[in-house]
């Protein structure tokens, strides 16, 4: 896998921004897979324009259900695809390998979040990183990190924020974005990172998720062995909060209607 652009410092920043050079296959980014290839192409087939095809890929992911599970490693795109359920991580990956391989430029951009992001699903972080995706569109780079959560974690989330009175909790702001139009970017607390308050550190430009962990400023910051032992301990009754979410959502079921009574 090739190290990240931003990690290593090659090149200027306008050298960094050509999105021919965030094209490429990747330890995580499995583009010869035949199966993610012909997902892409299913996706995209019927797109008039470069816009669509964008959608119709971002969409596919942000419908895949969002979940926090106990990971021993890193989920390559495939297997994301083919489990049909992941985290942000896990997302993010199968969100760039199937943009580059209906031939869009695709990166991620590491931000370090306060861990009050997270309340409602853990006090048990003082920070968490979030893969902000840049997709190349209309000859710029857009951001948007709303792919994460699906529309039912998304209602149920906003609803608890709304009953308790928060403004931040569960992954997202209040007001934040909740989709993405390929017109400008979209962010789930609502703003740009340089005007978010919650945004502690921007790691820069990466490939995938385990590109950022192998870079030097991520192992100077985090221990890899402490940082995934303190999210697999924490990952159950994450998942446990998610689920409850999810069925907040669904809402109770339809009463049925009184059989009538026939005279």
């Amino acid at each position: 896998m090739s190290p990240s652009l931003e990690s290593k410092g090659s090149g200027t920043p306008a050298a960094r921004d050509d999105p021919g050079r965030w094209l490429g296959s990747g330890e995580l980014l499995d583009l010869e897979d035949p199966k993610l290839r012909l997902r892409a192409h299913s996706l995209t087939q019927l797109c008039k324009n470069e816009r669509e095809r964008a959608l119709a890929i971002y969409g596919f992911v942000k419908r895949i259900t969002f979940a926090k599970a106990f990971k021993l490693r890193q989920a390559t795109a495939r297997e994301v695809m083919a489990a049909g359920r992941g985290d942000a991580d896990d997302k993010a990956t199968l969100l760039i390998a199937l943009m580059r391989a209906a031939d869009i430029p695709a990166r991620l951009r590491y931000i370090e979040l306060r861990g009050e992001i997270l309340r409602g699903l853990t006090s048990g972080v003082a920070s968490a990183a979030r893969p902000l995706a840049e997709i190349w569109v209309a000859d710029r780079w857009m951001r948007t990190d709303t792919y994460i959560f699906d529309a039912a974690y998304m209602a149920a989330a906003r609803q608890r924020l709304k009953d308790a009175d928060w403004e931040w909790g569960y992954g997202i702001h209040r007001d934040g974005h909740a989709v993405w139009s390929a017109a400008g970017d979209a962010y789930l607390g609502g703003m740009a990172t340089a005007q978010d308050p919650m945004v502690l550190h921007d790691f820069g430009l990466f490939n995938d998720p385990l590109d950022l962990v192998q870079s030097d400023g991520w192992k100077a910051a985090h221990p890899r062995i402490a940082r995934a032992v303190q999210w697999n301990v924490l990952a159950p009754m994450m998942e446990k909060v998610v689920r409850e979410l999810r069925q907040e959502a669904s809402g109770p079921p339809p009463q049925s209607p009184a059989p009538r009574r026939i005279s």
